[in-house]
């Protein structure tokens, strides 16, 4: 009997697990149905940049962590969205809703079209192709044969959607129309990593040779998650168009793309839920710095180096959590289960 005993404590081992992440998983979503009408409008405003950076992250993540393919060009992907879905709504007579799907269509495409182009291009070298791309995309959006597109240095203004739903004003719907669009991609990543797609692109990141020996085509694998990840953050940029109501080719310098690095590194760069912590981290830091400096004379300092802030927690970070924020929680959380937990009665 005591041995059928501690059978049974084992068997139901992995049932405990999966049921305290579903916990965690219930009550972030219980967190981010409240948010909207807890707190104020800016800060609705906050909570839904966030949700867009966490998707754009992502698609970094999927490329970086997962593929092992070195990114600083995300941010031109960004762009790319957010002016495809101002063309397509100004111009073309697209509703919002309707935009994003036809966005992440596109960038997909062109994101593919470039990772076939580079799937030579590995390390540094891919790193620095890319670059060039975030450094020449705001000057190819002041051109004046597209002008009339982008509306050049001047840059374009969007109406903000009205709420379809009584009882919630523009800037909830808008939070709860950006986190349907995010739930939905965030479980297709989650599906799409626990594949066999999946395990290919963590081969493909460990050992090419060997994945290559494996049957695995290893261009057509790095294009696909290089279209994947322009789509992610393609439609993170229509979205980001939307809850701005305006953008500009400044809006879409070198600094959005280090921003995304910066946010997949301190959140997992190797984690689809730590997205959302370096979605947290890109949008909470600076802020903090610069209510700070409002707040005290004395702290104005703080607003000046921001962007020193940003480099030394990034430093710090990768010595001290190389898994980045969802690492030290995963680690926090296998450490507390061992503590928590009955030995086997033998």
């Amino acid at each position: 009997m005591t041995t059928m005993s501690a059978t049974a404590d084992l068997a139901s081992a992995p049932t405990r697990r999966i049921s305290s992440g579903a916990r965690w998983l219930a009550a972030l979503g219980a967190v981010a149905l409240v948010a909207p009408f807890v707190f104020s409008d800016y800060h609705v405003f906050q909570a839904t940049q966030i949700v867009v950076y966490a998707i754009a992250v992502l698609g970094f993540n999927l490329l970086t962590g997962f593929s092992g393919q070195i990114s600083l060009g995300n941010g031109s992907f960004y762009a790319l969205g957010a002016y495809t879905s101002v063309v397509l709504m100004t111009h073309v007579g697209v509703p919002y809703w309707a935009a994003p799907p036809i966005v992440g269509a596109l960038c997909f495409g062109v994101g593919f079209l470039f990772g076939r182009s580079a799937t030579r291009l590995e390390g540094i070298y891919l790193a620095l192709a890319t670059f060039g791309l975030a450094i020449v995309t705001p000057q190819i959006l002041k051109l004046d044969a597209l002008e009339r597109w982008t509306g050049g240095n001047q840059g374009v203004v969007i109406s903000k959607p009205v709420s379809p739903i009584p009882g919630l004003n523009d800037d909830q719907w808008l939070y709860f129309f950006c986190l349907i669009v995010a739930v939905v991609l965030f479980a297709a990543a989650w599906n799409v990593m626990r594949g066999r797609s999946g395990r290919a692109l963590i081969a493909l990141r460990d050992h090419p040779i060997a994945a290559g020996t494996m049957g695995i085509n290893v261009p057509v694998y790095k294009a696909r998650v290089f279209g994947v990840s322009a789509m992610y953050t393609g439609i993170a940029g229509a979205l980001g168009g939307l809850i701005a109501g305006f953008i500009a080719p400044g809006s879409f310098e070198i600094f959005l793309s280090i921003q995304l690095l910066i946010g997949g590194v301190v959140g997992g760069v190797a984690s689809i839920f730590g997205s959302l912590f370096g979605a947290l981290f890109i949008e909470i830091v600076p802020d903090l710095a610069k209510h700070a400096s409002e707040i005290s004379p004395s702290l104005e300092w703080l607003a000046v180096v921001q962007y020193p802030i940003y480099g030394a927690l990034l430093i710090v970070t990768m010595m001290l959590m190389p898994g980045g924020m969802a690492g030290l929680v995963a680690s926090a959380r296998i450490r507390i289960a061992r503590a928590t937990a009955t030995p086997p009665r033998i």
